[in-house]
């Protein structure tokens, strides 16, 4: 791909980012090519579908959450690092929420393709807790699964009616309670 033309497909991917992360319902894709500076045909041109458009959006989220941890980890010691990513993950659900409608469609009618998010999701969650037991800050008898089926539980029940309040007091206790005992 030439260089502007990678560069007019990542712009549409940042500003779908953001439009899909602020809308209440649907995007119009006029507005993202227009706010990527960019007509309607090269947004075509690269998405020919506005689930491509979706996937592409999908697969950048998840891309910078999953990838975040070790990054995280260079910075942070393992058991901050972890509630710094459970805020970057909580960020990428929020995005999520206003596509998942059209994702969901696109996913049941085999449009988008599943990736592998929990999977991706776990690994990470695993990354931060080696490190944290290699540390000390973090059990070492935690199975990463268990703690994503606990986040994935959090989001699930602040959606509708919580606040970012209250979903960052329930992540505080999903890193307590993976501390070791003696440090609670």
């Amino acid at each position: 791909m030439r260089a502007d033309a990678q560069r007019n497909r990542e712009n549409l991917v940042t500003v779908a980012r953001a439009a899909f992360a602020a809308a209440e319902g649907s995007v119009a894709l006029e507005a993202v090519a227009r706010e990527a500076g960019v007509g309607i045909g090269t947004l075509y041109r690269h998405f020919p579908t506005r689930e491509a458009l979706l996937e592409a959006v999908y697969a950048a989220e998840l891309d910078a959450v999953t990838t975040s941890a070790p990054a995280l980890l260079e910075e942070l010691p393992p058991d901050v690092a972890l509630r710094a990513w459970l805020d970057n993950y909580a960020k990428f659900t929020a995005t999520k929420r206003g596509m998942i409608d059209a994702l969901r469609a696109g996913w049941a009618s085999g449009r988008i393709t599943t990736p592998a998010t929990r999977e991706r999701i776990t690994a990470a969650i695993g990354t931060i807790l080696t490190a944290g037991a290699e540390a000390g800050s973090l059990r070492g008898d935690v199975d990463p699964d268990d703690v994503t089926a606990i986040v994935l539980g959090t989001f699930l029940s602040t959606a509708a009616i919580g606040t970012p309040e209250q979903t960052g007091r329930l992540l505080d206790l999903v890193v307590d309670a993976v501390r070791p005992k003696s440090q609670h």
